[in-house]
């Protein structure tokens, strides 16, 4: 039962970002006072993914290190220079193209393994994609942006290093240890650890709303297209990818879903810390967009399995 009721909540996620993100809005007060914790709330949220990963995991990836090594090429190729070509394209502020840049530097979002699930797509490989992504990310998202947006800001690579180091690899292989010398124990309460990481995920996107709250009221139609020309690039391009290696539909299926979903979250954690909150806003954009998009892409893919 508690099963269920978990993963429903998950599957639930866009309708909690949505409600947090109108909370947010109108009781900004209420979540300016959870910046100082947004560190220790991503990094709660980390460690509750390690918790999922299993050793099987692992495996797979290097059971097929050759069509992870191209997902994994194709997901910091495809986002960050399309983020780029996006943001010359609309002319968007430095501060919106750093943070549309930074967002497609991301590694993959979890929330990707859940949607190539119902999507019928190849789990596992989605799981390989994400998790190595996000484990070569402490020096791919710093350098990525600091190759495409060392124009509109000072990038400090180290900082940015040190601090995904410090919010995403320690946690994460931390919460992995700790499933591993527990297994057995944790093993009927694991599926809570997801939830645990949604939740703060969702507090981090109705912080930045509460943080962008004037400027919401003067945001142009434009910034939404920009940022859905990058989620569909991404999708759109990753499918292609998937088809030019002769990958089976399932693989391909990932790919677009896998590439076409940024860990916003973390975007946003490191705009915030390093940049400004308008340098954090694309990602939490970028949240809504790619869920509605995947989930339209879930409910036909869904039908044809």
């Amino acid at each position: 039962m508690l099963n269920r009721i978990l993963n429903f909540y998950n599957r639930l996620f866009v309708v909690w970002v949505i409600i947090g993100g109108v909370a947010a809005y109108f009781w900004s007060g209420t979540f300016l006072h959870l910046k100082s914790y947004m560190e220790i709330f991503f990094g709660i949220t980390m460690f509750g993914i390690g918790m999922v990963l299993s050793v099987k995991d692992f495996e797979n990836i290097f059971k097929h290190p050759w069509v992870v090594l191209v997902g994994v090429v194709a997901q910091f190729t495809i986002m960050p220079f399309s983020a780029y070509g996006v943001a010359k394209l609309f002319s968007f502020s430095k501060e919106f193209s750093l943070g549309l840049i930074l967002t497609g530097s991301a590694p993959g979002a979890m929330a990707s393994n859940v949607l190539s699930y119902l999507a019928g797509a190849d789990v596992a490989y989605s799981v390989s994609l994400t998790t190595v992504s996000t484990l070569i990310t402490p020096i791919m998202t710093p350098a990525l942006t600091l190759f495409l947006a060392h124009t509109l800001f000072e990038v400090p690579f180290w900082d940015m290093f040190l601090s995904v180091i410090k919010i995403v690899v320690i946690p994460l292989i931390l919460g992995f240890t700790v499933k591993r010398i527990f297994d057995k124990k944790i093993k009927p309460i694991e599926k809570i650890f997801p939830a645990i990481s949604t939740t703060f995920i969702v507090f981090i996107c109705a912080l930045v709303i509460a943080l962008n709250r004037e400027y919401l009221e003067n945001i142009r139609y434009l910034i939404f297209a920009g940022v859905l020309l990058l989620n569909i690039c991404g999708m759109i391009f990753g499918y292609i990818v998937g088809k030019f290696f002769r990958f089976d539909i399932l693989k391909r299926r990932t790919l677009a879903i896998e590439i076409g979903m940024q860990n916003a979250g973390l975007g946003s954690v490191l705009a915030l810390k390093h940049f400004n909150e308008r340098v954090a806003f694309p990602a939490v954009i970028f949240v809504f967009i790619c869920i509605f998009t995947a989930s339209f892409l879930v409910q036909i893919w869904s039908k044809n399995k």
